[in-house]
């Protein structure tokens, strides 16, 4: 253990500890009124909670770092299935929460498939086409991973979740264009899907079939968001009201006002509108900054790795952090619709919060690998 210690990534280690103890502060100081005014629980409630999700997420960690990525590939075959099962499972028994079948409900907790489905993806996918690297010219071994992610992506479509839909697209899409898949498959794959989509798009506009729910065409009217404070905007409103009352240096810890119930839930989505409101946007600027540094050291770690397996696990980890990033806070600022997708170490869950532990868990195994196989040719 203590040489797996000593070749983990200190940046990464050290940001990512950062950021997540940042992040469960400010989900005690954005929940606390939330939790006691409105669910009528104990103000630390969603504090424990999310503790006790950090709990699990390091411990399943200290015993994930010690399994090579080779181990990585072979189990995520197994969790894909199980997962991949699941949701087309929830959708004939999960629970609507927020009018999206998404979780299957445990009583004080929840657990969400689509979340764990990202990070499975990212590992399943690197070691398929690790393995078969030497086969890549070949239409069927390139593609099979494509069509069965094109079925996930459905099932999560279904529910209907369009943020983890777009964002779960695009991680593939991302990882199929890294791959030394050649260009002519690539092309004729992008030309393929792109016309698909299309003719099935106009064919069940032509049926007069809805194929995006009421609530999701609210969120596209997303600009001058306080017009309609009262009713769609209400959230991006506040937002906006909480950003400007901090100011360059906050009003202080525990101070924000619009977590008083003018944020509905505050310590999710919106959370770095009260990190901006109580601790100021130069706060906030550091907080996006440690987040670019974080995503360049992982990028190195790819690069530096003797394995495609390796490369794909940091880019696609890479991507799926800084799509959640930017989706969250573009959806804020009002630049585009709110998907309620959460900011990375920041926002409360526990669903999403062992997924990206268990991502970077992955990241420093390839650190590892990489310095332990630098270390032997000294």
């Amino acid at each position: 253990m203590r040489k797996i210690i000593k070749y983990l990534d200190k940046t990464v280690l050290i940001i990512s500890i950062v950021l997540f103890v940042v992040g469960l502060i400010m989900v005690f100081s954005s929940s606390n009124v939330t939790a006691y005014m409105r669910h009528a629980v104990s103000p630390y409630n969603y504090f424990f909670k999310q503790g006790i999700f950090l709990l699990v997420g390091v411990v399943f960690s200290i015993i994930m770092i010690n399994f090579n990525t080779r181990f990585y590939g072979f189990m995520s075959k197994l969790l894909f299935l199980v997962v991949g099962a699941s949701l087309a499972i929830l959708l004939v028994i999960g629970s609507a929460q927020n009018q999206a079948i998404s979780w299957f409900d445990f009583g004080p907790f929840s657990f969400q498939p689509s979340e764990f489905i990202k990070v499975i993806t990212i590992i399943w996918l690197a070691d398929y086409y690790e393995k078969n690297k030497k086969k890549l010219d070949s239409y069927w071994v390139s593609l099979f991973p494509i069509g069965l992610c094109i079925i996930i992506s459905a099932l999560i479509f279904i529910q209907p979740d369009l943020g983890t839909t777009i964002i779960y697209s695009i991680i593939v899409a991302t990882i199929f264009m890294a791959e030394p898949i050649s260009k002519d498959i690539k092309l004729k794959t992008i030309i393929s899907i792109v016309g698909i989509a299309v003719i099935a798009g106009f064919l069940l506009i032509s049926s007069g079939k809805q194929l995006i729910l009421n609530r999701q065409l609210e969120r596209l009217n997303f600009t001058r968001p306080c017009d309609r404070l009262l009713t769609t905007g209400n959230q991006v409103c506040n937002g906006y009201i909480a950003i400007n009352n901090g100011g360059l240096f906050g009003k202080g810890l525990g101070n924000s006002t619009q977590k008083y119930l003018y944020l509905p839930e505050p310590y999710t989505d919106f959370i770095f509108t009260i990190i901006v409101e109580e601790l100021g946007a130069i706060v906030g600027v550091v907080i996006i900054l440690l987040y670019f540094v974080l995503l360049f050291r992982i990028l190195v770690i790819g690069k530096r790795s003797y394995t495609n397996r390796g490369s794909i696990i940091c880019y696609g980890t890479a991507i799926y952090i800084f799509l959640h990033i930017v989706v969250n806070l573009l959806g804020i600022f009002g630049l585009m619709p709110m998907t309620g997708v959460p900011l990375p170490f920041m926002s409360y869950g526990g669903s999403f919060t062992i997924c990206l532990i268990a991502a970077l868990t992955a990241v420093q195994r390839v650190s590892v690998e990489t310095r332990i196989a630098d270390s032997r040719k000294v």
